[in-house]
């Protein structure tokens, strides 16, 4: 349920409340890939559980070598998203994910590049252990970004027009992309459709979803002025 609700934008707090206290006592019953499914669809929307994240990280860790190679992307880059303190439980992600790498597509290399990503700038001075794999993540989160939309050009242009010089579709030195930046002062516009959403089941407005605040948190560890 907590899954479906997540992949289809729906903002639903007390009913992913409500899945969490029922689930948490019981995760020793769920395979893989259902342990990565819940800890992934309340990272995508953005749902507040750490008592539930505890105990799913607890529970995956003795048993890293069960996922599949698209399990373990999706957990690391979920607990990522959640900005989960626990640096160990990354490293126990990546030297699994490292060993399946060769069956990794570019979706999931682009989840561990931003695992990557946020495991340098939470813990500086500790070793990743994707490290050596870094033009590898970046590439293929590259390759996985959307081409512009037709809105985020009508910005664009609205904004040349307003006087607001920038450089369009600006590409960090992270590999992050920007609808519209200003490199030299770090301020940026970004123009984010429906698919950054997620619609609240009674009062019907919008919020933004995990992936879109994970992004938005990175660029504010990076320095950007977003908005």
């Amino acid at each position: 349920t907590a899954w479906a609700f997540a992949t289809a934008g729906v903002d639903a707090p007390r009913l992913f409340d409500a899945i969490a206290a029922t689930a948490q006592p019981r995760l020793r019953e769920f395979n893989p890939q259902e342990l990565a499914n819940t800890a992934w669809a309340y990272a995508t929307a953005g749902v507040d559980a750490p008592r539930l994240f505890a105990a799913i990280a607890t529970t995956a860790q003795p048993r890293l070598r069960e996922f599949k190679p698209q399990g373990l992307a999706n957990t690391a880059w979920t607990f990522a998203c959640f900005d989960w303190k626990d640096p160990q439980f990354f490293v126990a992600l990546a030297d699994a994910s490292a060993k399946r790498m060769g069956s990794m597509g570019d979706e999931e290399l682009s989840q561990l590049y931003l695992v990557a990503l946020h495991f340098r700038l939470e813990w500086p001075d500790r070793s990743f252990p994707l490290s050596h794999c870094h033009r590898r993540l970046q590439s293929a989160y590259q390759r996985t970004e959307p081409t512009p939309s037709r809105l985020q050009r009508d910005v664009a242009t609205a904004l040349d027009r307003l006087g607001w010089t920038h450089v369009f579709e600006h590409v960090t030195a992270e590999g992050l992309s920007l609808d519209m930046a200003q490199p030299a002062t770090k301020r940026a516009v970004e123009v984010d459709g429906p698919s950054h959403f997620l619609q609240n089941a009674v009062s019907k407005t919008y919020v933004a979803n995990g992936a879109t605040r994970f992004k938005s948190r990175l660029l504010r560890r990076l320095g950007w002025d977003v908005v």
